[in-house]
């Protein structure tokens, strides 16, 4: 696109665009404004925003808003866009812009404009027969468009990438908890040694927070249906027809099979989102839920001379530029890397409602529906990884298991019942300084107890 140009006019004044760009002088003034970080938006948001256009549409040809030859023309270059995936590089603004989201939408205006008129036969950046305003843009503002995008593209990306990946690391949890069945091992608190626990509970906590999560999610999504679109600049639906909104939401129910509905006060999908913080905090709550996941995994792979060495991670490549041989816990770093992410771009969302949500209109729209995408993205990437390249293949080392819990000193909590706390100390103290079992020292204390001492020490039978 680069070369030729074309010379478009606004009330600003003129402007020169790409000649055969189907953005117009909008877009060309928001790439010479904005030219601050070089991340665009991403291709789930663009095509979310579409498929909005695409319900707009459908409304107002049902409303007779709009006459039919326009309305097939951009029927058109919608489903170019949406079915064949075109034009799609047309679409070249920063993210960081208007904070109502006001470029990015007449980009989409723009595109689909000059595409439907080039296809009744009409040349680029005349606005005619098609105006981005007039007809693309009929009964919307940015206001209530950009949140509505920003609602559909969450629930997609849920969808399509997250909750796919939560279910795959839902069934190899399970899997491993049936592999490890019977493995009982040294618990720990504070980092220090404490009663036994099966290897299987230790997983069974990962499964059950994951499972708590998924309910949050999927309770997250049911305010995500909520949508302000007809609310239009500040909710009270100016310039638009009073059965615009309601026809919309069904008409994207049917574009996207999620029951949407309109906001009952459609100023505050357009004043605030609370919505997407929430979206955002359930996302944090899951990334806190997978980072103790990895670091609990992280910590009992640790070694294999040196450290817990319970666990035995897959060998997926070399751990180190200058020590053979060493094998780290990758998938568990990027796990951490990811969740870390995840939590900054929640405080970063939150700021943006705190501080963006002022009198009728937040204005961080862009920045919040960016950090969230990427958070479900690459949340929805790592678990893959994780579950391929560590959890399938993590293996018990039950000789290092069974070597601990023969030097385990809190399976004394067992005797208090015969012999009371302070006896149990005493032994303690004395096996821990003279480096000998609970058994050992006991037997030479005389202490005589009822039952089977084996059987009483069993780690298995206090678990």
């Amino acid at each position: 696109m680069k070369g030729e140009t074309r010379t478009e006019r606004d009330v600003l004044g003129e402007v020169e665009v790409p000649i055969n760009a189907y953005w117009g002088v909008n877009t060309q003034r928001a790439i010479q404004n904005f030219q601050i970080s070089g991340k665009t938006f991403p291709k789930s948001f663009i095509l979310a925003l579409v498929k909005v256009k695409k319900a707009c549409l459908r409304a107002n040809l049902e409303l007779g808003e709009i006459d039919k030859e326009k309305g097939d023309a951009l029927l058109q270059a919608i489903n170019e866009i949406l079915v064949e995936e075109k034009h799609l590089d047309h679409f070249p603004l920063d993210v960081y812009q208007t904070g109502s989201g006001t470029q990015i939408n007449m980009n989409a205006n723009e595109v689909l404009a000059n595409r439907a008129n080039e296809i009744l036969g009409h040349e680029l950046g005349k606005k005619f027969p098609v105006h981005p305003n007039d007809h693309v843009n009929k009964g919307q503002s940015s206001n209530d468009v950009v949140p509505t995008s920003m609602h559909l593209s969450t629930l997609e990306l849920f969808h399509a990438k997250l909750f796919p990946a939560i279910d795959n690391l839902r069934k190899s949890l399970k899997r491993k908890i049936e592999g490890v069945d019977g493995i009982v091992k040294v618990g720990r608190t504070h980092l220090q040694d404490a009663v036994p626990i099966p290897l299987s509970t230790e997983f069974s906590v990962y499964l059950r927070q994951l499972n708590v999560n998924q309910m949050r999610l999927n309770d997250a999504c049911e305010e995500l249906y909520s949508i302000p679109i007809g609310g239009t600049a500040l909710g009270t639906g100016i310039g638009t027809h009073k059965d615009f909104g309601k026809l919309t939401a069904s008409h994207l129910k049917a574009i996207s099979g999620f029951p949407f509905r309109t906001n009952p006060v459609k100023a505050e999908g357009i004043a605030s989102h609370s919505a997407i913080v929430k979206t955002s905090g359930v996302l944090r709550l899951l990334a806190l839920s997978c980072l103790k996941m990895a670091n609990d995994i992280r910590w009992m792979g640790s070694g294999p001379r040196a450290g817990l060495n319970e666990l035995i991670l897959p060998a997926n490549e070399p751990g180190s530029s200058i020590m053979p041989g060493k094998i780290n816990p990758t998938q568990s770093e990027a796990l951490i890397q990811v969740c870390l992410q995840v939590i900054g771009n929640d405080t970063a969302i939150s700021y943006a409602e705190g501080y963006g949500s002022i009198l009728d209109l937040n204005v961080t729209k862009p920045l919040m529906i960016v950090n969230l995408l990427e958070s479900v993205l690459i949340l929805a990437g790592t678990l893959n990884s994780f579950v391929i390249n560590c959890l399938e293949e993590l293996q018990a080392n039950t000789a290092q298991i069974k070597t601990h819990l023969e030097r385990i000193l809190m399976i004394v909590t067992n005797l208090i019942p015969q012999i009371g706390y302070d006896k149990a100390s005493e032994i303690v103290q004395i096996a821990y300084k003279s480096n000998k079992t609970i058994k050992e020292v006991i037997s030479e204390m005389g202490i005589e107890l009822k039952g089977d001492i084996d059987d009483l020490l069993d780690p298995r039978k206090m678990v």
